[in-house]
């Protein structure tokens, strides 16, 4: 089946993760189903641009945002695409598709002051969870990695001596990220609560249950901690990348540096956190012209 041959090909060629693997084929599923309920034909390789105009339509009836609309679009044409390159259709359907307008979503990082409010909460750990606990916050705001990236963090993967963490990013990319002194007393404060869990598991963080870490877990655990100190909407994980991101820049990083640090592979992609930055750009700029009005 083509989607079968699809999502094989994005996960042994590609390398993509399995959950975007689940992604694409949740979205190419719910299309063919459309395509059998509406056209009788559930044949994805006797698609036109209609059906799928139809389909689009048929979720902006549904009150699904444009954003989310242009993703499994985006799934269709790159499913589309594999088509083309493995000669199974001639032309896309979508070639000539224009994406939906969206309005910029701006990312409001926390604040330096809030990130430091919980760390001094969380600062008295007593018991091994609380420790864990500390050490996710520590790391995914001191090192600017993933949620996912975190979550499949081995013991091997910490280098003590050097001072560094390996992380294994995005289609199986590693990349080395340096750790701050504070960050390395923590780590190996938990490693020595770690010893005495009687645990085999490899993995650098485990549940309460001995098992890997889970992302609602994680996110849980960080939308806890900041709902106590922050009032914004939106508390996550990846609140913490663009907050690390952000302070870096802030703090004068130059933009390749900070995407190095990411695991981004181009610069458009840090570039979003540049838009944070622009506050604290325009006070050095005030201060620092010789034409500005200083008073």
């Amino acid at each position: 089946m083509p989607i079968k041959s699809f999502l094989d090909y994005l996960t042994f060629e590609k390398k993509y993760s399995a959950h975007t693997i689940a992604a694409y084929k949740n979205d190419l599923t719910t299309f063919q189903k459309f395509l059998l309920t509406e056209y009788e034909n559930d044949n994805l390789l006797n698609v036109n641009y209609s059906q799928i105009r139809s389909w689009i339509v048929s979720l902006v009836n549904l009150n699904i945002t444009n954003r989310s609309i242009n993703r499994k679009v985006s799934s269709l044409k790159s499913f589309f695409k594999f088509l083309q390159k493995s000669q199974q259709i001639k032309n896309s359907p979508l070639r000539k598709h224009q994406a939906l307008k969206v309005s910029k979503r701006v990312q409001v990082p926390f604040s330096e002051k809030e990130i430091t409010a919980v760390l001094n909460t969380i600062n008295e750990a007593t018991n091994f969870i609380e420790h864990r606990n500390k050490l996710i916050v520590e790391l995914l705001y001191s090192t600017g990695m993933r949620r996912n990236e975190l979550i499949n963090l081995k013991i091997e993967d910490i280098d003590l001596t050097n001072n560094t963490i390996k992380v294994l990013g995005k289609r199986n990319k590693e990349r080395l990220i340096p750790l701050l002194l504070s960050v390395k007393a923590s780590i190996q404060l938990y490693l020595e609560k770690r010893d005495k869990e009687n645990t085999t598991i490899n993995y650098l963080f485990f549940t309460s249950k001995k098992n890997k870490l889970y992302p609602t877990l994680v996110y849980r655990i960080i939308n806890d901690y900041f709902s106590t100190v922050s009032s914004k909407i939106k508390k996550s994980p990846h609140v913490l990348r663009h907050s690390f991101a952000t302070h870096l820049l802030n703090e004068g990083a130059d933009l390749n540096s900070v995407k190095e640090l990411l695991g981004h592979t181009s610069l458009a992609s840090t570039q979003v956190y540049t838009h944070s930055s622009m506050r604290k750009l325009k006070e050095v700029y005030n201060q620092a012209h010789p034409r500005s009005n200083k008073n």
